[in-house]
């Protein structure tokens, strides 16, 4: 009997035990259709502990010099996290650019125009890495003159930073890529990757100052190597990704077309937090003027607002990536529930937050310093700033939602004017007369009443000239096929 013949007659009872083919897992998510709380969680939250884990590195640098050495390497370290954020806002501002351009394609079916994008932010990182590194060791001097860093912690300040900057390229290769992954809902990955990094980065910091008592010089040298890892992590996955968002080092160039659209919506971004970050380290001017005390007390209550606020930060990035594929698929009412439930999700979960960190109070700032003067400025901070993080929800989730549908200027121009110029006008004609630090910490509320309001009332703007655009496009669609049947 034939090989043929054996497998023609086999019985219907072997068939049915055969294992069904199983379906190729895939790490995307399909933000097009269904349900879409589930997968606006599983996006978002991710995302906010990948944020978490990041600032963790600071918070691991800044616990082990404030424990390990004292509060002058606390406030070298802490104290110029405002200065990080300044300059590297408009690089990782691009990086928002590229998603929404990824996100874009995705959602017109334009595989083929998602590889070039993902090709042309490879080069762009390699380009700004670069640039970052250069003007970040250029400037360090000058910046840490004009924020009136303390006298005993400008050395160390000073170490931290022309260190930190010499490895930029690798946060920002982690984070350029990351958000090639995000525009296709893959926010899992990229987390473990930056878990590996920051659990290599704690071991380090303490065996850098325990060991071998490099100081804050060892605790930037172990964040080097640490940002290192999780950009390698990151790399090798692209480079076996599927087709459409595989990094290929061979082919790398630029599509014009690709980088016009990620300058057009990161560049406005990254202006945004650039002059954001400004306005907080003319705000951390203002605090160091108050001393050593204050500079440790502050950097210590930061991190927890930091917390809070990436979780805010997570649901203006899921409204950015989910409204970006299904305003260019014609989704209008589904970017509606998108806007709803990620407002919701956002004021949430920071108000949750707000209320564990202020509710342990000392238990919580005793995690980075145990000197009673420290730990009274951030009691202060805590309850005027930490408390009421859940109001950065107002202005952060609408300007993604606007972002998402190809409106980056105006968001942009509204934070620039509420929450900088309006901070930094208090700083020069308000503060001098009051000279307190709890009126300083009240310009943080304020100024988000203010940001908040308008921008709720632009997107409303945005949306309905954005919307009338799609209808009107999609009524001429409706026309010419109309036609076309005739």
């Amino acid at each position: 009997m034939s090989t043929t013949d054996n497998t023609a007659s086999a019985s219907p009872e072997l068939e049915a035990t055969k294992t069904p083919a199983q379906p190729k897992r895939t790490n995307s998510i399909d933000m097009l259709h269904g349900p879409l709380l589930g997968k606006l969680i599983i996006f978002a939250v991710p995302l906010a502990l990948s944020s978490i884990i990041s600032q963790l590195f600071n918070s691991a640098d800044a616990v082990v010099a404030g424990r390990f050495i004292n509060s002058g390497a606390l406030a070298a370290v802490g104290g110029v996290a405002p200065v990080i954020s300044l300059l590297i806002g408009l690089f990782v501002g691009l990086s928002v650019g590229a998603n929404v351009a990824i996100a874009i394609r995705i959602g017109h079916g334009r595989m083929d125009l998602v590889k070039n994008a993902v090709q042309t932010t490879a080069v762009l990182t390699l380009v700004c890495g670069a640039l970052l590194t250069v003007v970040g060791m250029l400037i360090t001097g000058p910046i840490l003159d004009a924020i009136g860093m303390p006298a005993e912690a400008t050395e160390e300040a000073a170490w931290y930073l022309r260190i930190y900057f010499a490895g930029s390229v690798f946060f920002l290769a982690y984070n350029f890529g990351s958000a090639v992954l995000r525009a296709k809902g893959d926010t899992r990955r990229p987390l473990y990757a930056l878990a590996a990094a920051m659990l290599l980065n704690v071991v380090l910091n303490v065996i850098a100052v325990t060991v071998f008592n490099a100081g804050v010089i060892g605790i930037a040298i172990a964040t080097d190597i640490s940002n290192a890892l999780s950009a390698a992590i990151v790399i090798r996955m692209l480079l076996h990704e599927e087709d459409a968002f595989r990094l290929e080092p061979r082919h790398l160039a630029v599509d014009r077309k690709a980088l016009k659209m990620i300058l057009y919506i990161g560049l406005p971004s990254g202006l945004q937090s650039m002059v954001f970050s400004f306005s907080n380290v003319i705000i951390q001017a203002a605090i160091n003027s108050f001393g050593a005390d204050s500079t440790a007390g502050s950097a210590a209550t930061m991190n927890y607002e930091y917390y809070t606020y990436f979780f805010v930060s997570a649901f203006s990035q899921a409204a950015v990536t989910f409204i970006g594929q299904n305003f260019a698929a014609g989704n209008l009412k589904r970017c509606d529930s998108i806007v709803r439930i990620c407002m919701a999700a956002a004021v949430l979960s920071a108000l949750t937050l707000s209320a564990i960190f202020v509710g342990l109070g000392n238990i919580s700032l005793g995690a980075f310093t145990t000197e009673a003067g420290a730990l009274g400025y951030g009691t202060i901070r805590m309850w005027h700033v930490e408390l009421l993080e859940c109001m950065t929800s107002t202005y952060e989730v609408t300007a993604g939602a606007m972002r998402g549908m190809g409106w980056s200027v105006l968001p942009t121009i509204v934070v620039i004017v509420g929450s900088c110029l309006l901070r930094i006008a208090f700083i020069f004609w308000v503060f001098p007369s009051m000279n307190d630090y709890t009126s300083l910490m009240n310009i943080y509320p304020i100024t988000w009443i203010v940001t908040g309001t308008t921008m709720i009332a632009l997107f409303f703007f945005a949306r309905h000239r954005a919307y009338a655009g799609v209808r009107q496009a999609q009524a001429q669609a409706a026309k010419h096929h109309k036609i076309a049947e005739i």
